[in-house]
């Protein structure tokens, strides 16, 4: 496994290899979810290249870049043990140099649930996926489900681009308890996660609800915010979205595909998670 730490070296290092070559994009301190992403494009190409940069273009001010979990030592150990062949961990100034000034922005997709949260958030994912795209050069990129409207965005800017990498996404993976796997759980309290399994619940009544003949999307919407808001610990609901799955546009009568979404808020840690009625 090679571990690449500059744009240069990685290019040298993708110009040797031969075969269809996947790649993971991730902020690091890997998880499960993440190695299911990883398991997917190790099992698909010839070639497996895994990135691991916390991008502080998509933190806002108050936001946890400075305390977002790290542990490179961990993640390499992980990945070599999957079989990765290329590891990109630039330092942020090799990403973002001094001058930095080009950003991309879909404001008709950005602006909607995280963005109106969190208004610089998807530039900063867009920008660094775009960059990611370009220097590595994947055949093949692997995200997950959880993120959804990240997926989307992503989507849009690789077909509005004529990007020439196929988007692959993995589904949600998730506790015995049901809650979906991320980086920031390990920010929750004991109460914090023993309450955190009703997040999925509620997503799960709206699915039951949708498969048992309920066509209203406001329905579906006040009950998921009914049952989070019946759960003490948590401290704020964001919003309870039922959106196209493609374009997030909200939904009145549901027209399958669409998309389920929340975040919601334990104490200052913030969760996502959605499920698809299709």
């Amino acid at each position: 496994m090679q571990v690449l730490t500059t744009i240069q070296e990685f290019r040298a290092a993708r110009r040797s290899c031969e075969g269809v070559l996947g790649l993971v994009p991730t902020m690091g301190s890997l998880h499960e979810g993440h190695l299911a992403l990883v398991r997917r494009a190790r099992s698909q190409n010839r070639v497996l290249a895994v990135s691991i940069f916390v991008n502080p273009s998509q933190f806002g001010p108050s936001e946890d870049y400075g305390a977002y979990p790290r542990d490179l030592e961990r993640d390499l150990t992980l990945l070599d043990s999957e079989g990765t062949d290329l590891v990109f961990a630039p330092p942020a100034d090799e990403m973002y140099p001094p001058g930095y000034g080009t950003w991309i922005d879909l404001p008709s997709m950005s602006n909607r649930l995280e963005g109106e949260q969190r208004p610089s958030h998807f530039q900063g994912v867009a920008t660094v996926v775009s960059k990611l795209f370009n220097i590595v050069e994947p055949d093949v990129a692997y995200f997950g489900q959880k993120d959804g409207q990240q997926v989307a965005v992503i989507r849009r800017m690789a077909a509005d681009l004529n990007m020439d990498v196929e988007i692959r996404i993995v589904p949600t993976v998730r506790e015995a308890d049901g809650l979906a796997l991320s980086s920031r759980n390990v920010y929750l309290s004991k109460d914090e996660r023993r309450a955190s399994p009703v997040i999925f619940k509620a997503l799960s009544r709206a699915r039951e609800m949708w498969a048992g003949g309920e066509g209203s999307a406001d329905v579906l919407r006040v009950e998921v915010r009914r049952m989070l808001s019946d759960e003490a610990s948590i401290s704020g609901i964001d919003y309870v979205s039922i959106a196209d799955p493609e374009t997030l546009e909200e939904m009145d009568t549901i027209r399958p595909p669409a998309m389920v979404s929340v975040a919601v808020r334990f104490g200052r840690t913030r969760l996502l998670d959605n499920v698809m009625l299709a």
